[in-house]
């Protein structure tokens, strides 16, 4: 089994590159997705949260205010390592849960870890290679207001709160440049891919 980091700033496509990757048959671990599932209404998870934010965070029907939380925590490091405290543990359980039956199924998988805060969260030793997805930060930026309706100021302070382009860069063993059309996106997604599986099969 080849355990892949993948990572990225906000808005840099790599949400896209890991939906190519499961097309070329990787097996994908999403940070993000299991990041809403361990504090879904019932949770240990979300107890954890309005205990510590209280229940201004919460909508009327008793889910997580994730904007509402968001607009909180990017713009103050010590609540957004306090709200980081909570969720990032219970995800690297359930992380290590679906890995070990990725690789009960097949010795030879690619497990693709999509983790946005790899940098941060200085986790790139836990991965035999780490992949990043680059974008120039007017790119991000674009993108993140055009596409998915921030303002500015937020979508500043959500990019300043992550690491910088050149952090990630520095720990990548392969960066996917993300400034191109999809179909360039997609070829240079299957080089990535190709590298992967050749690596999977020899080590």
């Amino acid at each position: 089994m080849l355990r892949v980091g993948l990572t990225g700033g906000i808005g840099a496509g790599k949400s896209e590159v890991s939906r190519l990757l499961v097309d070329c048959g990787a097996v994908l671990i999403d940070a993000d997705r299991i990041a809403r599932e361990v504090v879904e209404p019932g949770t240990p998870g979300l107890a954890a949260v309005v205990e510590a934010f209280g229940a201004d965070v919460l909508t009327e029907d008793g889910r997580l205010d994730r904007p509402k939380l968001g607009s909180i925590v990017f713009a103050d490091r010590e609540r957004l390592a306090a709200v980081n405290s909570i969720v990032h543990p219970l995800v690297g359980e359930r992380s290590r849960a679906l890995e070990e039956a990725a690789e009960a199924a097949a010795e030879d998988a690619v497990v693709v870890h999509d983790v946005p805060l790899l940098t941060e969260n200085g986790l790139a030793p836990l991965y035999d290679v780490v992949v990043v997805v680059d974008a120039d930060p007017a790119t991000q930026l674009d993108r993140l207001v055009r596409l998915r309706g921030m303002s500015e100021q937020d979508a500043r302070a959500r990019m300043a709160a992550q690491a910088t382009r050149e952090q990630r860069r520095e720990i990548a063993d392969l960066v996917v440049d993300n400034d191109v059309p999809l179909a360039e996106l997609r070829r240079r997604v299957r080089e990535v891919w190709a590298e992967l599986a050749r690596r999977a099969h020899t080590e």
